[in-house]
C-alpha cells in the first residue's frame, strides 16, 4: 500500500528490513546445495546521491522466515523514516552503498521543491535520534532483535562452531565437534544474493573408541551454474555387523572394526537457467576390518581399495537449500566401482530419492521423504545399502535393496522457535531375488527448530527419536534430510 495518510503527528514507526533467501551446509558427507532468493538491490557505486528521490513502499511477507519487510517501488531504496508532505513523500538518501541496517538521516521536500515546515523538520530530528531503532550488534537481528548469526557469517566472513552430542547406538555415547567458515561472493551491479562458499572440518570420540576427523569445501560457482564439493576424511569406528535381510536379529551380530579413508570429489552443472542438473563424482577409499568373531565376516572383505565414479542427475527448486519449506528435490545417482580405476572389486549402486517440502498455513510446514538403495555386482558388507532412519543404528538393517519412507511435521510457534514431530518406516530386502524374505523398521521422533540465521534461512534444533531397539538424540543444523 501507499502511504497517503500518514500525518507528522501519528508517530508511525518506519519499516525496515531487507528480502532475502538462501542456503549452506554440513559435516563429512553431510551437505547440499543452492538458494534462489529475492534480495535487496541498490546502485553499487559509491557516490553521494543530491537529487530528490520519490519513494512508495508497499509491506509484504518473506515466506521463509515469516516476517513482515518493505517492497520498494523505486530501486528498493531502505527507507528508514517517512512523513507525508502536502503533496507526496519525498527522501534524500546519500550512499545508496551504505549497509540497508544502518540508521541514516534524511531530507524531506515539497513536491514544489521547497523545505517543509520548522515543525515537520524537528518531527523528522526527533524520529531520526529518538525513534529509530539502535543500530544491531553483530549477533543481533535488526528486525526483532533476537539472537541471529547472519550479519556474522556475511558481514564478517564468520565461523560457527558445532559442539554436538553424539549418541548414534552403533557407536555409543560421545560427542563431535565441527567448524563451518563462510566465504561470502563479491558484491555484483545487480546486488543479488549469491550463495557463499564453505569451508569446514569435524571430528568426534565416543565411548565405545569409535574416533573420526575430516574436512570438506562446499562452493557455488559461476552464479550458481556450478555446485562442487570435495571431502577428506578418516575414520576408527567400532560397529555391529547383523547380517542381511531376514537375518538381521541381533542375536546374530558381531562386533567389529572398521579404519577407513574417504576422498570425494563431485561437481553437477545447471542445466541453463532452469532447476535441472547433471553431473558426476570421484570416490575413493581404502578400508581395513578388524573382525572379534571369525567366520561371519568374508575374509575377501577384510581389506580392500574401493575407487569408482558416479553419475548424477537432480531436480531441485528448493526456497532455502538447507532449511526449505517449500520445493521438490529428486535424484538419482549411479555409483560404479571398477578396477579399472584402482579398485579391488567391480560392484554398483543405485540411489534414489526425493524429498517434498508444502507450507500448510504460515505456522505449518510438511515435508516428506522418499528413498531407494540397490546395489549390483559383487560389494563388500559394509557397502550394503541400509535403512538410514532417526534413531535406527547405522548397518543395522541392510540388504542388496532397502526403501523407505518419512514425514517430518513443523510448527512455527513464533518467528524464531518452532516445534517438530516425524515418523518413518522402512524395510531391508536380502536380494532382488528374495523379495518376500525382508527386515522391517520404524521411528518416530520429535524435537525443535530455531531460526538462528534469518538472512540464511537457516535453521538449527535437536531431535530426539525412537526406533525399534533404541533411543537416539541428535542437534540438527539446517535440513535433517542433508545430502
Amino acid at each position: 500500500m501507499n502511504f497517503k495518510n500518514l500525518h507528522p503527528e501519528k508517530r508511525n514507526t518506519p519499516f525496515r528490513g531487507i528480502q532475502i533467501e538462501f542456503s549452506l551446509f554440513l559435516y563429512s558427507a553431510v551437505i547440499f546445495l543452492t538458494l534462489n532468493t529475492p534480495g535487496y538491490s541498490h546502485n553499487s557505486t559509491k557516490k553521494t546521491i543530491n537529487t530528490i528521490v520519490r519513494v512508495s513502499i508497499e509491506k509484504t511477507t518473506d515466506h521463509t522466515t515469516g516476517f513482515e519487510q518493505p517492497i520498494f517501488s523505486e530501486d528498493n531504496f531502505c527507507l528508514e523514516t517517512y512523513i507525508e508532505t502536502k503533496h507526496e513523500l519525498w527522501i534524500n538518501r546519500k550512499n545508496l552503498n551504505d549497509n540497508p541496517d544502518d540508521i541514516y538521516n534524511v531530507s524531506l521536500y515539497l513536491a514544489n521543491g521547497d523545505k517543509p515546515s520548522k515543525n515537520t523538520r524537528k518531527f523528522v530530528r526527533f524520529v531520526n535520534e529518538s525513534q529509530s531503532p539502535k543500530k544491531p550488534g553483530l549477533f543481533i537481528d535488526s528486525l526483532d532483535h533476537a539472537i541471529d548469526l547472519s550479519k556474522w557469517l556475511l558481514d564478517v566472513h564468520g565461523f560457527i562452531p558445532v559442539i554436538s552430542p553424539i549418541t548414534e547406538p552403533a557407536v555409543g555415547y560421545g560427542a563431535a565437534l565441527a567448524g563451518m567458515f563462510f566465504i561470502p561472493k563479491k558484491k555484483t551491479d545487480a546486488q543479488k544474493f549469491q550463495m557463499p562458499d564453505i569451508v569446514g572440518a569435524a571430528g568426534g570420540l565416543t565411548g565405545n573408541g569409535t574416533w573420526f576427523g575430516g574436512a570438506g569445501y562446499i562452493g557455488f560457482w559461476k552464479k550458481d551454474q556450478i555446485r562442487y564439493r570435495g571431502i577428506v576424511g578418516y575414520g576408527d569406528i567400532k560397529l555391529k555387523y547383523y547380517g542381511t535381510g531376514v537375518n538381521s536379529f541381533s542375536e546374530n551380530s558381531t562386533d567389529f572394526n572398521i579404519g577407513s579413508y574417504f576422498f570425494l570429489l563431485q561437481a553437477i552443472f545447471r542445466m541453463g537457467e532452469s532447476s535441472f542438473f547433471l553431473g558426476g563424482k570421484y570416490q575413493l577409499g581404502k578400508a581395513t576390518i578388524t573382525a572379534f568373531d571369525e567366520g561371519i565376516i568374508p575374509d575377501r572383505d577384510i581389506e580392500l581399495i574401493n575407487s569408482g565414479i558416479g553419475l548424477i542427475a537432480e531436480f531441485e527448486n528448493f526456497n532455502n537449500v538447507l532449511s526449505p519449506t517449500s520445493g521438490l528435490r529428486v535424484n538419482l545417482t549411479y555409483d560404479q566401482f571398477l578396477q579399472g580405476l584402482g579398485s579391488d572389486r567391480d560392484f554398483g549402486r543405485f540411489t534414489f530419492f526425493t524429498h517434498y517440502y508444502i507450507p500448510v498455513n504460515k505456522f505449518w510446514d510438511s515435508g516428506f521423504r522418499i528413498e531407494s538403495q540397490l546395489a549390483t555386482g559383487d560389494p563388500p558388507f559394509y557397502m550394503l545399502p541400509f535403512l538410514n532412519l532417526r534413531g535406527i543404528p547405522v548397518m543395522r538393517y541392510q540388504g542388496e535393496l532397502t526403501a523407505l519412507v518419512e514425514t517430518e511435521q513443523l510448527f512455527m510457534l513464533t518467528k524464531r522457535w518452532g516445534v517438530v514431530g516425524f515418523a518413518g518406516y522402512g524395510k531391508a530386502f536380502r536380494s532382488l531375488d528374495e523379495l518376500s524374505e525382508g527386515s522391517s523398521a520404524w521411528n518416530v521422533g520429535t524435537g525443535f527448530r530455531y531460526l538462528i540465521a534469518r538472512l540464511l534461512g537457516l535453521k538449527m534444533g535437536m531431535d530426539i527419536a525412537r526406533g525399534p531397539e533404541d533411543w537416539a538424540i541428535y542437534v540438527v543444523v539446517g535440513s535433517s534430510w542433508l545430502k
